[in-house]
């Protein structure tokens, strides 16, 4: 629990920093919140969140308005909102096939975005940053004359260095050592980082936070894209590994012996038994088809019946099960979530699924842990970047506050 502010007075600033983020962590995250409710979550008096929205209206960073009327005598209630027209970030998703940017307002509302396809062209750093560059500063130029830009976010495929940004390997299109994060922000001309995280912790994140797994303190998250990834919660944190690279669910093997060709140089990986190209393989479509419209018709295809799109489905959805059931095992989620494009797959797959869990899963663990689709969808990475572009902010409020 926060200790009370006014007990603090004389004491050092980060415990008023600390109540100070929190409070706006709180609006930012849930939303509008009466003073009463601030009060109780924080464990504070009323003239302490009196005080604390005080100051972060002064930052505009939030501003106070009556309560729609309760049809109580006495003092009217206040609401507490974010100030999500004047202060905002800028996000950025780069997935393999396509690129979108979006400006996203305090409070987490995406107010205007961009997108372009991506050729699946190799290392292609210089091109991305470019897209991006324009798509930002064209974001940028677009904002309310008012509105305050306080970070840049992005969400990348691949295994990323949290402390500059650099993509340490980013299979599917063979990104080494490429340093995206520092580009970026040399060409956007902000005189702002960019913060730049894995997509699936960022999905992670983001689901944990406003989506399927709200209240819930240990949770997968699984993103189907080309590839699998992954995102793995544990007690209310992200467990992302002593470098950063940790949760790469999607290079568990799962099929040594006839597995097929993975794009991290190994075989019988859980992406390359589940992921898109498995899939279309399976179906037998075309090998110049793929993304997320070719995945959408394999579902709908077996949905109408197609035999060989079923059993496709039902191949899929057994190696994923034996992925889900060791994930279980492991970490005793309350629920795994399934995003990007394996929310298309799972519905399908589930049968399979389920009986791998029923079948390989430890009762115990087994009876705890629920199955779930992305209630975030596919903004559930860009959401995530938003918010990793917010964490300078929410961390320490007055310093970073527009004003």
């Amino acid at each position: 629990m926060l200790r009370d502010l006014a007990a603090d007075r004389h004491a050092p600033g980060d415990s008023r920093r600390r109540n100070l983020g929190a409070l706006l962590r709180r609006v930012h995250l849930g939303g509008p919140v009466s003073r009463v409710g601030l009060a109780e979550w924080m464990g504070v008096n009323r003239s302490t969140i009196m005080a604390l929205t005080a100051e972060l209206a002064a930052a505009g960073l939030v501003r106070e308005v009556p309560a729609t009327t309760s049809g109580r005598a006495g003092r009217p209630s206040f609401v507490v909102r974010p100030e999500s027209e004047a202060v905002h970030v800028l996000a950025f998703d780069i997935a393999v096939d396509r690129l979108v940017a979006a400006r996203v307002g305090l409070g987490g509302a995406v107010a205007a975005r961009l997108e372009a396809t991506r050729p699946r062209a190799g290392a292609d750093l210089d091109a991305v940053v470019s897209v991006l560059a324009d798509f930002g500063r064209a974001l940028h130029h677009d904002a309310p004359p008012s509105s305050v830009c306080v970070g840049v976010g992005a969400s990348y495929c691949g295994m990323i260095r949290p402390e500059d940004g650099m993509v340490r390997f980013g299979p599917d299109m063979g990104w080494v050592d490429q340093a995206f994060g520092a580009e970026l922000a040399r060409r956007l001309g902000l005189g702002l980082p960019v913060l730049v995280g894995n997509e699936a912790h960022l999905g992670a994140m983001a689901e944990h936070q406003r989506g399927a797994g709200v209240g819930v303190q240990n949770l997968i998250y699984l993103h189907g894209d080309v590839g699998v990834g992954g995102g793995i919660i544990v007690g209310g944190d992200l467990l992302d590994g002593d470098g950063g690279y940790g949760s790469e669910v999607g290079h568990m093997l799962v099929n040594p012996y006839q597995g097929r060709p993975c794009g991290c140089g190994s075989r019988g990986c859980l992406e390359a038994e589940v992921g898109e190209r498995a899939l279309l393989d399976e179906a037998g479509r075309p090998a110049d088809h793929w993304g997320r419209e070719a995945v959408r018709a394999v579902v709908a295809a077996a949905g109408r019946g197609d035999v060989a799109a079923r059993e496709a489905l039902g191949r899929i959805g057994d190696w994923l099960g034996i992925g889900v059931a060791n994930l279980v095992n492991l970490f005793n989620p309350g629920v795994v979530i399934f995003g990007g494009t394996l929310r298309e797959v799972f519905p399908a797959a589930a049968p399979q699924i389920r009986r791998r869990i029923a079948a390989n899963v430890l009762p115990v663990s087994r009876d705890k842990a629920r199955l779930a689709v992305s209630a975030l969808g596919y903004d559930a990475t860009l959401i995530g970047a938003a918010d990793l572009a917010f964490t300078p902010l929410l961390t320490n409020p007055l310093v970073t506050a527009p004003r």
